[in-house]
């Protein structure tokens, strides 16, 4: 039966620019309350606090707001690199963790954050909790009744300039933990998980276009910087199902016209929305014309935070949370792989698996 439905009490760590999305989100919904935030830079924190009224804490660090009674669960919103080590502050002191992607910067330290949630018997969620809403869900619903026959491929695109052009501080993007693939992966390799299932094999390949690049925002504009990973990825994955899926991760493309996310089956193709967003048209092809498919699942006007609901109400009724780290490990290890086989120049299996979270009915 679970426990009766209470507000899962959050704090958040890291109060820069995502932040705000999650607090837009946080507001709305029932079963979560905000109660603490913490952030290296004070200031941020207490900004924060303030658009509550006194009703939420500012805490002086990680290991205070942890400790804190009135904090069940940590929302992760740091830098990639510190991804693993709060998780595992938060484990330890008994919280629960919902963390922005991706889940660690290498396979060791998610393994860590996997083995501490098991150990501690609590809840660890990843971002991105953008396929739960009503595009991914309705495309993963028209898959699932049969509408495409059998899936027997699909591709990913995701293709731009790169994140200098408007972000103020850039620089981790390009350093090691950043790069196309990891930033954005996780939104395609997730949906494409919910849509197809995990990875058994990956081929790739990978280059960089520049070895600097400059910031062109904010009170930095001008400043230059080196890049010092791989800034334009693609590779094919073979899906556990069969079906294979053709993927792009770029900061290197001035522009294109390639689709988001299409899937292919013996029967129909399918167009599916950005999976960076919650919603979006989903358009199916039989062969003569594509038609648009009404939202029929998914969590309606969602935001970024939508998984803590998740979450809380997956505490009560004692079921499986979506949005959940094994598959977050399950698609870090997936860009790891991809990015060793481009390296070596060669196929590599995908060690791990996960299961396909539960469908989001509407």
């Amino acid at each position: 039966m679970g426990e009766p439905l209470k507000p899962l009490r959050v704090g958040i760590v890291g109060a820069g620019k995502i932040s705000g999305a999650y607090l837009a989100t946080l507001t709305k919904l029932i079963s979560v309350e905000l109660t603490a935030v913490t952030d290296l830079d004070r200031g941020r924190a207490e900004a924060v606090a303030a658009q509550y009224e006194g009703q939420v804490a500012v805490a002086d660090s990680v290991t205070d707001l942890v400790a804190r009674e009135d904090v069940d669960a940590v929302l992760n919103l740091t830098i990639p690199a510190a991804h693993a080590d709060v998780a595992l502050q938060a484990l330890r002191a008994g919280k629960h963790v919902y963390g922005e992607k991706p889940l660690a910067a290498n396979r060791e330290e998610a393994d860590a954050v996997l083995a501490a949630a098991r150990e501690t018997g609590l809840r660890v969620g990843c971002a991105p909790d953008t396929v739960l809403g009503t595009g991914t869900q309705t495309a993963r619903k028209a898959i699932d009744d049969g509408l495409l026959g059998r899936p027997v491929a699909a591709t990913a695109f995701m293709t731009g300039a790169g994140h200098e052009k408007w972000h103020p501080d850039p620089e981790f993007y390009y350093r090691p933990g950043g790069g196309p693939l990891l930033d954005m992966g996780p939104y395609y390799l997730s949906a494409l998980a919910h849509l197809l299932g995990p990875v058994v094999k990956v081929t790739g390949a990978s280059s960089r276009s520049r070895t600097e690049r400059t910031i062109g925002s904010g009170p930095r504009a001008g400043h230059s910087f080196p890049v010092e990973v791989d800034t334009h990825i693609t590779g094919t994955l073979e899906h556990a199902g069969g079906a294979l899926s053709t993927l792009i991760m770029s900061f290197d493309v001035r522009a294109a016209r390639l689709p988001r996310i299409e899937v292919h089956g013996t029967e129909a193709s399918l167009s599916v929305p950005d999976p960076n967003n919650f919603d979006g048209a989903v358009e199916l092809n039989r062969g003569d014309g594509w038609e648009t498919l009404p939202a029929s699942a998914g969590y309606p006007d969602a935001g970024r935070g939508a998984a803590l609901a998740d979450l809380s109400e997956a505490l009560s009724a004692g079921r499986p949370h979506r949005a959940s780290a094994e598959l977050a490990a399950h698609v870090l290890d997936v860009m790891l792989t991809l990015m060793d086989a481009a390296e070596q120049g060669r196929a590599l299996p995908v060690s791990s698996t996960c299961e396909r979270p539960a469908p989001v009915a509407l």
